[in-house]
């Protein structure tokens, strides 16, 4: 049966859950949810998601949301992508949700997806200073590491990494941050990633 993700390239977060998959070699399909034009906040979506986000994962009768959940629900029914310390795995899973992603795209939405004039620049000043804050935790964690967890990549790696290919600015120079970079570079050469906006429909210049 061919799992549904309910997801758009845009969303950092689908991303998370749509690389999973793909990487897995999981059997779904991309549903795209036009968010900009506020379809996540229908009654029809609402209906399948009370918190109006993306993504969705539906698989018959199963429905997740959260990409973490979902995630973890590949993971486990796959065997793929464990970590051999699933305490430190979830930390960081859990740590991205607040510090990480979490912050991440609320700030590339404020910075590249108001208008111009709408945007919040000290709302914009000071949540940058904490996505930044939080990138040089991670990038101090990969030193001398290839992965977040142990020896191999796991979703710790495919959370942490949900908003960091994107090329919108909101702060983070790979330049800067070599450690990440790196870890960056080894999740791209795995086998079947692609970028977000190849992964999931939906793109800014849809709306150019």
């Amino acid at each position: 049966m061919t799992a549904k993700l309910y997801c758009f390239g845009e969303s950092g977060n689908a991303y998370k859950a749509a690389l999973t998959m793909e990487l897995a070699g999981y059997d779904w399909q991309p549903l795209y949810v036009d968010f900009f034009n506020g379809e996540a906040r229908s009654p029809e979506y609402r209906a399948l998601n009370e918190m109006g986000e993306a993504p969705v994962f539906v698989e018959g009768d199963l429905t997740l949301t959260q990409s973490s959940v979902i995630q973890l629900h590949i993971a486990e029914k796959t065997g793929k992508f464990l970590a051999d310390d699933r305490n430190e795995m979830l930390r960081w899973m859990f740590w991205d949700a607040q510090k990480g992603t979490g912050q991440q795209g609320g700030l590339r939405f404020l910075m590249n997806f108001l208008p111009e004039d709408k945007r919040p620049q000290e709302a914009i000043k000071w949540l940058k200073g904490r996505v930044l804050t939080a990138l040089a935790t991670l990038e101090a964690h990969l030193a001398g590491r290839d992965w977040i967890v142990g020896d191999a990549p796991s979703i710790a790696d495919f959370a942490c990494c949900g908003y960091l290919y994107y090329p919108e600015p909101f702060g983070f120079e790979r330049n800067d941050f070599p450690n990440i970079s790196h870890w960056l570079d080894g999740i791209a050469a795995l086998p079947g990633w692609k970028h977000p906006y190849d992964l999931m429909p939906g793109n800014p210049s849809d709306r150019a």
